[in-house]
C-alpha cells in the first residue's frame, strides 16, 4: 500500500463476526493513518438485511470486542450502511475499506458523494486466506 498522509478522523466499519486477523489488519492500517479512529459495527438487523443471516456474535458483544482493540478511539453500532449519513454523524475525513470493494458500483458512487465532502477513500489490501465465511464453512464442514 502506498504512503498516505495522517488524517484527523478516520472511519472504517464491518460486521466483525468471528473476529480474525483480516479484521485486525484493517483496523491497524486505518489507525496508522488516523489521529482519531471511529470503527462502526454493523448492527444485527443491518447484517440480516443484506446478508440474509444474523451474525453469530451479537452486536453488543462485537462492539465490546472492537472497542477493546488498541488504536480504536470510538466504536459505534451502525443502523445503516449509507456512508454520507455516517459522515454526517462522525465527520471523518477518510474512510478505509477493503480493496475487494474497489471498482464496484456501490463504492464508485460513495467515492463521488464523499469527494463532495472532501473525504478520501483508501482501499486497504484484502488479507488473503481468511474470511468469516471461510471460518464458518470450515466449522460446518468439520475441518476444525
Amino acid at each position: 500500500m502506498e504512503s498516505y498522509k495522517k488524517y484527523k478522523v478516520g472511519y472504517t466499519d464491518g460486521v466483525y463476526d468471528l473476529f480474525h486477523i483480516g479484521h485486525l489488519n484493517m483496523i491497524q492500517t486505518a489507525k496508522k493513518y488516523s489521529e482519531y479512529l471511529v470503527v462502526g459495527v454493523h448492527g444485527d438487523d443491518v447484517v440480516e438485511g443484506y446478508k440474509h443471516c444474523r451474525p453469530i456474535i451479537n452486536e453488543n458483544d462485537r462492539k465490546r470486542i472492537i472497542e477493546s482493540i488498541k488504536g480504536v478511539d470510538r466504536a459505534v453500532i451502525n443502523r445503516f450502511r449509507d456512508k454520507l449519513k455516517l459522515w454526517e454523524l462522525y465527520h471523518f475525513d477518510v474512510v478505509f475499506i477493503g480493496d475487494d470493494w474497489k471498482g464496484t458500483e456501490r463504492w464508485k458512487q460513495f467515492e463521488k458523494i464523499l469527494a463532495e465532502k472532501n473525504v478520501d477513500v483508501i482501499y486497504v489490501p484484502y488479507t488473503n486466506g481468511i474470511s468469516t465465511t471461510e471460518i464458518k464453512n470450515k466449522i460446518v464442514g468439520g475441518e476444525i
